[in-house]
């Protein structure tokens, strides 16, 4: 697999896990520092099961991490994570003319 299609599933994981306005708001609380899920419930005034799934997401796309300490479990920003969605990003930018239309197509 070439590494532009590699970056290009990361992509669309990271994507996706910030297509929705929970997790970006999640995602802002936890700019602050680590948080337990006891904490994001009542911050996001919603239900654990609802806040479950939105955790799992991010998780899955590696844009948080999780530390379970006794009954809880605690989440925190993934910077590695953080960093590679702004090569993403950075990917997307190109180095490509900036002029008009390729002359195929006027």
């Amino acid at each position: 697999m070439t590494t532009t299609i590699k970056r290009r599933d990361k992509g669309v994981r990271l994507f996706h896990a910030l297509s929705d306005d929970t997790r970006l708001e999640i995602m802002e609380r936890l700019k602050e520092g680590e948080q337990c899920v006891c904490d994001l419930t009542d911050a996001l005034k919603t239900g654990q099961s609802r806040l479950s799934f939105h955790l799992k997401v991010l998780k899955d796309a590696g844009l948080i991490k999780d530390r379970p300490e006794g009954r809880w479990i605690y989440y925190s920003l993934h910077e590695e994570a953080l960093e590679q969605l702004e090569e993403v990003v950075r990917s997307l930018r190109g180095t490509g003319h900036r002029g008009g239309s390729s002359s195929r197509c006027g």
